[in-house]
């Protein structure tokens, strides 16, 4: 946003809050009544933007000195260092680690009177010894226990007065515990296990991939003439032609997926997990997606990256999203998820930004890789049995868009559906999308349908955007995080002035499902709080609806210093990461002395 420059002006002489927002481009109007006027209080950050504090000189655009600092002094002062923006690279780690001699052993935790290998174990044997330095219970209502009948994490439970006998035995309840224990579930779970254990030892064959790669490094190889006789690189294909070699999966026999007017939870990394995509569900989110998992760590068996393709019993219409450089990396793994995972389509990440992925040729990196691009897709489609999507930018750069010329090619290459955020990669999220731009890639990408993403936070924008465009259905990426309500919105087409209490409910449902999902034990504790703080960093950013004077609230507008209606929705308002870890203390407990945290993205908030 480009700075103002505005009158000086003293603060007691402005009457109307108007005012004050007109002199503050891309502030929200928040009622009078609510918004902090003492000047003790008015933020730097707003002074900076064009904002009045009283008795102080507002510098114009030319000057290059703070506020409070004389013009003679100012060429002395060392050139104002530009805003720093982007990724927290070297943010503190929110969960220490743990060492092994500071764990009880699993054998003791779940309820065993002792270890059967406890000459080589490397875990803490002395119960009294663990209990002593062990943190003190969170509550009394273990949420794993009252699900399953049973919580594994046992005397590591930070909840485990519910389900610790006092003879520090386990306690089962087995009538629940085996009706949560489906034969489905297990055996779904156990062929996960197995997959994983065969990737590591690459035991695991991929006969479809094989036969394409086989045949592209035919086509890409140049023909060498050999004793006036023509050779190719791969002379071991050289042989009997089969049925297999002949009989390629038609596009009819794949997977079919409706993909016409539905609301699209979109891939988030970090904050997108499976807990966040349950929360999504219940406010009406019809399509979910995994957070984009990097190709080469599942083909390698990465217990960590497995950990964001699981799926949970609500998702309905689910995806995984893969992300990586080369045809060989994705097509294999677009093999083996669709054979052997449950989902219902894979999606291609060509619309990632960071540059960690960019110099690596993945993401937005390959709109300017086409013939990789190209062969990652057929090769893909190929060997698939469920549909493959792709999302992606406008371009790589701002003055330079290619989606409209890319987008015709992935239709013809076998694509079921394309999601276009309608900004540039140099554009990162600067700015306001160009649906302009989308409605005319969706004419291009016609009859195969098109997503449009970018800016929806009310209902309004979604109705706007689906009635004044070609796009078969709308992506919520930002929307949701600031509030995931916003499916309900759209869906009953009304504004819901939720209450903070009812906002505080939806956070306790979130940890409930983090505890469920990283476990409840001190490391799932802080797991839990640490991708929680994630979110609040986006949540503090919704303005309730009864303290606005105009509606809807724009994504792209920020609030002036206000108070909400009681002393929680003023807490749920902050920027600063302090109290977002009040909050995070009011639902999982006081955090360890050695927390610190800082939110991934410097844009967010303040330490």
């Amino acid at each position: 946003m480009k700075h103002r420059s505005t009158p000086s002006r003293s603060l007691a002489a402005i009457i109307n809050a108007s005012e004050v927002y007109e002199a503050m481009a891309g502030i929200a109007r928040v009622k009078e009544q609510f918004v902090v006027t003492k000047t003790e209080k008015i933020s730097t950050e707003f002074i900076k933007k064009g904002s009045y504090e009283e008795n102080v000189e507002v510098p114009s655009e030319e000057q290059n000195y703070s506020v409070g600092e004389s013009e003679s002094s100012a060429p002395k002062r060392e050139k104002r260092k530009k805003k720093e923006r982007g990724q927290n690279k070297k943010r503190p780690r929110t969960v220490p680690k743990q060492a092994p001699n500071e764990r009880l052993c699993p054998s003791l935790s779940r309820g065993n009177y002792s270890c059967a290998n406890q000459k080589d174990c490397k875990f803490l044997h002395d119960v009294d010894e663990y209990l002593r330095k062990k943190p003190d219970d969170i509550g009394e209502c273990c949420v794993n226990f009252q699900l399953n009948g049973r919580c594994k994490f046992g005397l590591e439970c930070r909840f485990a007065k519910c389900h610790i006998s006092d003879d520090f035995k386990n306690i089962v309840d087995e009538e629940k515990y085996e009706k949560s224990q489906s034969k489905a579930e297990e055996a779904r779970m156990a062929r996960s296990k197995d997959l994983q254990i065969r990737l590591r030892k690459k035991q695991y064959d991929f006969p479809k991939s094989d036969t394409f790669l086989g045949n592209l490094s035919v086509d890409t190889h140049p023909k060498v003439e050999t004793d006036k006789r023509v050779a190719y690189a791969d002379e071991g294909r050289l042989g009997c032609c089969t049925n297999e070699d002949i009989i390629k999966q038609n596009v009819r026999e794949r997977k079919q997926v409706d993909f016409s007017n539905k609301l699209y939870l979109a891939p988030l990394t970090t904050v997108g997990n499976l807990p966040f995509r349950r929360v999504c569900k219940e406010f009406g989110a019809d399509i979910t997606c995994s957070e984009m998992a990097m190709s080469i760590n599942l083909l390698q068996g990465q217990q960590s990256e497995w950990a964001l393709i699981k799926r949970h019993e609500s998702e309905d219409l689910f995806g995984v999203q893969l992300c990586g450089s080369f045809p060989d990396t994705m097509t294999r793994c677009a093999e083996m998820l669709s054979s052997e995972m449950d989902v219902d389509f894979i999606d291609v990440n060509i619309g990632c930004p960071i540059d960690l992925v960019f110099k690596k040729g993945g993401g937005c990196a390959l709109m300017g890789r086409q013939k990789k691009f190209q062969n990652i897709v057929k090769g893909m489609v190929e060997v698939s049995s469920v549909p493959i999507t792709v999302k992606m930018r406008n371009g790589i750069y701002d003055k330079n868009w290619t989606a409209h010329e890319i987008i015709p090619k992935i239709r013809d290459w076998g694509a079921s559906l394309i999601t276009l955020h309608g900004r540039s990669r140099e554009q990162r999220y600067t700015r306001l999308a160009d649906w302009e731009y989308i409605n005319e890639c969706a004419s291009a990408a016609s009859p195969m349908p098109l997503y449009g993403n970018g800016d929806i936070l009310s209902f309004e924008d979604a109705n706007l955007r689906r009635e004044n465009t070609g796009v078969a259905g709308i992506m919520i990426a930002r929307g949701a995080l600031i509030k995931p309500w916003i499916f309900t919105e759209i869906k009953e087409q009304r504004h819901w002035d939720i209450s903070a209490t009812e906002r505080l409910d939806i956070l306790r449902r979130y940890t409930n499902y983090g505890l469920e999902h990283w476990g409840s034990d001190t490391k799932g504790v802080e797991n839990t709080r640490r991708f929680l703080l994630e979110w609040l960093s986006f949540l503090h950013r919704y303005i309730p609806i009864g303290l606005l004077e105009t509606l809807p609230q724009k994504i792209n507008a920020r609030p002036p210093l206000y108070v909400g209606r009681n002393d929680l929705e003023t807490l749920m308002a902050s920027s600063n990461c302090a109290d977002w870890i009040k909050i995070s203390e009011m639902l999982l407990g006081p955090v360890p002395s050695n927390f610190d945290f800082l939110p991934k993205h410097k844009a967010n908030s303040y330490n």
